[in-house]
């Protein structure tokens, strides 16, 4: 089996709704996306994938819907105020935990096509969450 990661950097707020610790409050990250993509075979180039086509799809993605906005369930009371203040959000059915985001980023990758593996969300260079399916 080949595997290939790409790590994609952007940023992010949100909070977490139902808990009790410092995650109650609006806060941001700096986070990591990391992708891993598998193959039994390598293509006609020798490669699982080309990073350059996971940045092309994924990382646009990410940069374009979650990167500098605040992911936030769609009943969060917050909403209405920072959606009045035009603050750009991404708005979720789920609680906006590490786990629940690395779920959300490896569901668009895999319905683009990529064979993906695993996602892992690092929150902190500390703590990463992962999603496999």
């Amino acid at each position: 089996m080949y595997r290939v990661t790409r790590n994609i950097d952007f940023c992010y707020g949100h909070r977490l709704l139902n808990y009790d610790g410092k995650c109650r409050f609006l806060h941001g990250h700096n986070g990591r996306a990391e992708i891993t993509i598998e193959s039994e075979q390598l293509d006609n180039r020798g490669m699982v994938m080309d990073f350059s086509d996971i940045k092309r799809v994924v990382s646009t993605w990410i940069d374009e819907n979650l990167d500098h906005r605040m992911i936030l369930n769609r009943k969060d009371p917050a909403v209405e105020v920072l959606s009045k203040l035009n603050e750009p959000l991404f708005l979720i059915d789920d609680n906006p935990t590490a786990e629940t985001i690395a779920r959300l980023i490896y569901t668009f990758t895999a319905k683009s096509g990529f064979p993906v593996t695993e996602v892992k969300l690092w929150e902190t260079p500390n703590c990463f969450a992962t999603y496999r399916d």
